[in-house]
């Protein structure tokens, strides 16, 4: 994770590491899912997306700033976490000497993390959206792991709520057409995450 941050603000005219601060907030203990595993999956993700699409590299650069920042604060706020996800990276980009153009990209980038959704035509936002749903099409046995973690993180949450909560979550993405905005990774995940999906949903409604 540092590798990437500081090799991409260095590309955008920066300097600054925040190693430790990326990885002190990653490593909280009350992250089950939305950890430094996660990040770093986003990361890979998102780069081999940005590759596919032959994303420019100032694009690529901010990209991977998006990827690293866009769960930094994770409290089980939703809305909340990506606003001050975005605030985070603003703050340190800003120090690190990073154009006010590239920083307003990346917090552009992180607070679609908020809705999920991106701009027409928006190849670096898609890239970035589509990695951080690459988990629903993981095997069973991962994917299965995936929702008991994710689960985990609203644990003060009761049962009743947590599955109609999550059963609407589910059924929103079931049924996106398509699930994945761009054209890469529509061939790599959109069918298993499709079919992990409705299990899931299955099961959540079962009494």
């Amino acid at each position: 994770m540092r590798t990437e941050w500081v090799s991409a603000v260095r590309a955008l005219g920066g300097d600054g590491d925040v190693a430790a601060d990326l990885a002190a907030r990653y490593a909280e203990p009350h992250r089950r899912y939305h950890d430094t595993a996660h990040v770093l999956a986003v990361l890979r993700d998102s780069a081999a997306l940005a590759a596919e699409l032959r994303l420019p590299p100032e694009e690529r650069a901010v990209l991977t700033l998006a990827a690293a920042a866009h769960d930094v604060v994770y409290d089980g706020r939703p809305g909340e976490d990506e606003r001050r996800s975005a605030e985070w990276a603003v703050s340190w980009l800003r120090r690190a000497g990073v154009s006010a153009g590239h920083v307003s990209r990346v917090e552009e980038l992180v607070l679609a993390t908020l809705t999920h959704a991106a701009p027409d035509g928006d190849l670096t936002a898609q890239a970035l959206l589509d990695a951080d749903l690459a988990i629903l099409a993981a095997g069973e046995a991962t994917y299965d792991r995936y929702r008991t973690a994710v689960r985990a993180e609203y644990a003060p949450i009761s049962t009743e709520l947590w599955r109609a909560g999550r059963s609407a979550v589910l059924a929103d993405l079931l049924a996106r057409e398509p699930l994945y905005a761009t054209a890469a990774a529509r061939a790599r995940w959109e069918a298993a995450a499709k079919v992990n999906l409705a299990r899931e949903l299955a099961w959540l409604r079962t009494p």
